[in-house]
């Protein structure tokens, strides 16, 4: 605020949330302000020669602008409440990439081409516009577009239509290529993305992981795997007969895969005779093929991530569709350095899944010796949705007194960091339990052991000690879900037990709790990965878990069987481990 005397208070030289705050408290010199802003913000809006509008969520119009509704040709009041769908049916929309806008709250420049309800002198009108994502306390109110016409005589118009197509070509492409961080989906999402827009028929062919580090053959056939496929309807058998995905192809010397590959430049080619047609083709005996299919322009561009080949982009025109241009390989190239980077990130994904997988199922087939009164069997399920593999882990060990710990834990975070700080956790916890201390000593200074040793990954951790001679279990919990129970002649249960903090944290604070143990029950301990679902609650989950009919007195592989099945676990976010015991006696 300025203090009195210092002159008057400046337009717009306070947050607008400390002067409306004023202005609600009952100062009159606020509000004042207030309403003086919005009179010269609504002359700058109004009077500009841009167009300015703002969408909801909906894409639907709340402000048009007087020179936007010119622009679309209806008055202001008609737009309000309609879609740009309803608005704008000739206008070539954008509507992923603004949706994108919405999601992730990155500015984008778009060109739109199309006829409005205007007149106008122009064969095509053209538009170059930006759009912002507008919030509010963290809520997405929705977009704001502000727009110029940039549209050109009838000379022009092809050229510029071209160009434009091209812009919107790669802005809609980092909406839907690279949506995922597998090697396989992102390359269907290019040739699909690709298929009609810019290509009758494309394909991408990836250089084996097993091959000798991206080094090419200096002479014989290159084999790569043609990773994806797509053509127009009129194309989809005489492609398909060319090479499906999944199977490998064999590219002789000096074809134009082979001289993409070696120059690290694109190739472009027409094929007006069969001799060039042999010569760019995999393979001499192709050409026949490719000719009835009336294929006459490809394309070929490199993919190449961190310096290294790791495969090729081909693209063809068959028929009546133009022969490729520069322009043309342009655009290719770009997507081309989009999706090859898009599928480096994927390969270091895939590879580092495979090392956590490997690790991971290494140490958990490692064998655990219970007594021989306690029967166990366990399941373990990498994630099928996408993420890294995680640091589940189980263990049994059989200790003095006839007794038998039952281990279930879950190291935070995914990968192979994950599974290293896995064994840790795997090592201490048998580590400490060879000292015959009940469970909640263990977990306690099993804590204070990983604090002090600064390991930045904490876990949770369930530990059930089975004395079947007592009759009893004692059990203690590091931040971990409880202990499933099954008995005859009583449904499933969740056995009570008191939730400390997960290990790491150095706050441990843990309790044994005990039940009692039947003779012939069956005890089921498991990772969340089991029961947590996105959109769902954790206690639904577990309800819907206890309330599973199970075969008690069968065998334990089919009480885990019966209680993936019913969870559903292939839609599972998360690993899933399961560890079912059961006493003798049945």
């Amino acid at each position: 605020m300025w203090a009195e005397g210092a002159g008057p208070r400046p337009l717009f030289g306070q947050d607008a949330d400390e002067v409306v705050a004023a202005a609600l408290a009952g100062d009159p010199s606020d509000v004042d302000r207030l309403v003086r802003e919005y009179r010269l913000l609504r002359q700058v809006l109004d009077g500009a020669r841009a167009g300015i509008a703002l969408l909801d969520t909906d894409l639907r119009y709340l402000y048009v602008s007087p020179h936007m509704a010119v622009m679309n040709g209806l008055p202001a009041e008609a737009l309000l409440g309609r879609t740009l769908n309803e608005v704008l049916p000739d206008v070539e929309r954008p509507d992923e990439v603004l949706h994108q806008v919405l999601r992730d709250g990155r500015p984008r420049e778009l060109v739109l081409e199309g006829r409005t309800l205007a007149d106008s002198p122009y064969e095509s009108r053209v538009w170059r516009g930006t759009y912002h994502r507008l919030e509010e306390d963290g809520r997405v109110l929705g977009l704001a577009g502000i727009g110029l016409e940039v549209s050109a005589p009838r000379e022009r118009q092809r050229e510029l239509s071209r160009t434009n197509r091209r812009l919107l070509l790669l802005d809609t492409a980092a909406v839907r290529v690279g949506t995922t961080l597998d090697v396989d989906t992102t390359c269907r999402e290019l040739t699909g993305f690709l298929v009609p827009g810019l290509a009758d028929a494309a394909s991408v062919e990836l250089i084996p992981r097993e091959g000798p580090g991206g080094e090419l053959p200096d002479g014989g056939s290159l084999r790569l795997r043609r990773v994806a496929v797509a053509s127009v309807r009129d194309l989809s058998l005489q492609v398909r007969a060319l090479g499906a995905a999944g199977e490998y192809v064999d590219y002789q010397p000096g074809s134009a895969v082979r001289q993409c590959l070696e120059s690290g430049e694109p190739w472009l080619g027409n094929f007006s005779s069969d001799e060039a047609f042999s010569r760019a083709a995999p393979s001499a005996d192709r050409v026949s093929a490719y000719r009835e299919a009336g294929i006459h322009s490809g394309v070929v561009v490199p993919l190449i991530a961190q310096d290294r080949p790791i495969g090729t982009l081909t693209l063809v025109r068959a028929g009546d569709s133009p022969a490729f241009g520069r322009e043309d390989v342009v655009v290719a190239r770009t997507l081309a350095e989009r999706a090859a980077a898009s599928l480096a990130k994927a390969e270091r994904f895939a590879r580092e899944q495979g090392m956590a997988l490997e690790l991971q199922q290494a140490l958990l087939s490692e064998p655990t010796f219970p007594h021989d009164d306690l029967e166990v069997a366990s399941r373990y399920l990498p994630s099928g949705t996408g993420v890294l593999v995680g640091g589940d882990w189980f263990d049994c060990l059989a200790l003095p007194g006839g007794r038998t710990l039952l281990v279930m834990g879950d190291v935070m975070g995914h990968g192979v960091e994950a599974a290293v700080a896995m064994s840790h956790y795997r090592s201490l916890i048998r580590a400490l339990a060879a000292s015959g201390n009940p469970p909640a000593d263990i977990l306690r200074e099993a804590d204070q052991v990983v604090f002090a040793g600064g390991l930045d990954r904490v876990a949770t951790c369930l530990l059930v000690l089975v004395d079947r001679a007592a009759g009893a279990c004692v059990h203690a919990s590091a931040g971990h879900l409880p202990a499933m129970v099954i008995g005859r002649g009583q449904g499933p249960f969740l056995a009570p037990v008191p939730v400390g903090p997960p290990l790491g944290t150095g706050y441990g604070r843990y309790e044994d709790a005990s039940f009692e143990l039947k003779p012939g029950c069956v005890l089921v301990l498991f990772t969340d990965g089991l029961v947590e679902r996105r959109g769902e609650d954790i206690d639904a989950s577990l309800r819907r878990l206890t309330g599973i009919p199970l075969p008690v007195d069968g065998a334990l592989d089919e009480v885990i069987d019966t209680v993936l099945a019913a969870l559903r676990v292939t839609d599972a976010e998360d690993d899933v481990t399961v560890l079912a015991a059961r006493t003798a006696g049945r």
